[in-house]
């Protein structure tokens, strides 16, 4: 086990399957400049990786666009057409991992985001949050991470409603991942 390694407590090298279950994915938006709009995605599923070296782990995810839940139907039917995700001709937002680097007590997640056909370099805030047993002894793992994006620059326009939403958007992640055997 590296230094690295050491000072993380309980780290365990191996392959996780995010436990959508046990996880969510979700963001916030400012409406007409004065609130923020919460909404998370349903269905996704992805692998962490965690190397011997954590700086050499690696994240690959995909999320269902359709899955978009904002507690409001008739803005999630808006959110899913052509104004905004497009669902029908984009059904997956992906991301894969291409660096790790530490960041003080917690580490950054350099990769690349595909939304609506375009991939842009994101930079993930990670807080490795520990490692665990799970039920009936299964190895569990648990990460909160967090980043900005400008929507418009994935072609996210809103069409006429655009005006109303704001173009950052953070994207937040509470996952729980189960060590594969």
């Amino acid at each position: 086990m590296t230094s690295q390694t050491a000072q993380i407590p309980g780290y365990l090298v191996g392959t996780w399957a995010i436990d959508p279950v046990h996880s969510d994915v979700s963001f916030v938006v400012r409406h007409l400049g004065v609130s923020k709009v919460r909404g998370h995605f349903d269905t996704f599923e992805g692998t962490i990786v965690t190397a011997e070296n954590p700086l050499e782990s690696t994240v690959n995810a995909k999320i269902s666009t359709a899955s978009i839940n904002t507690k409001n139907e008739s803005r999630d039917a808006h959110v899913k057409g052509e104004d905004f995700l497009d669902v029908e001709k984009f059904p997956e937002l992906t991301f894969t991992s291409s660096a790790v680097r530490a960041n003080g007590e917690g580490f950054l997640v350099d990769g690349e985001l595909s939304l609506r056909g375009v991939t842009k370099a994101v930079t993930l805030e990670l807080e490795l949050n520990g490692f665990g047993d799970g039920f009936e002894g299964a190895k569990v793992a648990g990460f909160s991470a967090s980043t900005e994006i400008s929507r418009k620059e994935f072609g996210v326009t809103g069409g006429a409603a655009g005006a109303a939403v704001g173009d950052k958007i953070t994207i937040l992640l509470e996952i729980e991942a189960a060590l594969q055997a």
